[in-house]
């Protein structure tokens, strides 16, 4: 039998609600979470360090894409022609060149963090941001990060613009809606 030191000792560091008897070794976050590209920046590796610590993401939801590598061509039809408006027809639309007939898009690099569902609303959007912005101010030489929000999220949807990527932080609904 243990002793009454021993016990309260062990029970002292482990809650009431968990059986001290069956041995718990959860899956550290990094497994989880899918692999960097292999060539992907070094800030965007370190970056997705970071975030797969965080408690507040959904791991196995944290994507690096490359835009590069997706040879999606959008065929979009041109504007329409619009008669114009009152005396003067002012507000003439003519069709010409749109953001779709550039090639690729702003950012060579994307990186898709998801919260875990519940938390959007109660600051886990804001923290994960938190910590991007931490880890991109801490690489040398530090990137031009936009100043900081003093607004809630209250879209589900938070993005940073570091330069050369872009790190989009959303929950399930917006992930879904946008970036499926």
């Amino acid at each position: 039998m243990r002793s009454v030191q021993s016990c309260r000792r062990l029970f002292s560091q482990i809650p009431w609600f968990v059986d001290p008897h069956v041995p718990v070794r959860p899956p550290t976050p990094a497994s989880r979470a899918p692999p960097v590209p292999e060539d992907a920046p070094k800030v965007i590796k370190e970056l997705h360090a970071q975030l797969a610590q965080s408690p507040h993401l959904e791991h196995g939801e944290l994507r690096i894409l490359d835009s590069t590598s997706r040879s999606k061509v959008v065929d979009v039809p041109p504007l329409p022609a619009r008669m114009g408006q009152g005396k003067r027809n002012r507000g003439n639309t003519v069709a010409g060149s749109s953001m779709y007939d550039v090639p690729g898009t702003l950012w060579r690099w994307m990186v898709l963090a998801q919260v875990k569902e519940g938390t959007e609303n109660k600051g886990g959007i804001e923290s994960v941001v938190r910590v991007v912005r931490k880890s991109l101010l801490s690489v040398e030489p530090p990137l031009p990060v936009p100043p900081k929000s003093k607004k809630r999220m209250q879209s589900g949807w938070a993005m940073i613009d570091a330069g050369d990527f872009a790190v989009h932080v959303l929950s399930r609904e917006v992930r879904e809606k946008y970036f499926t």
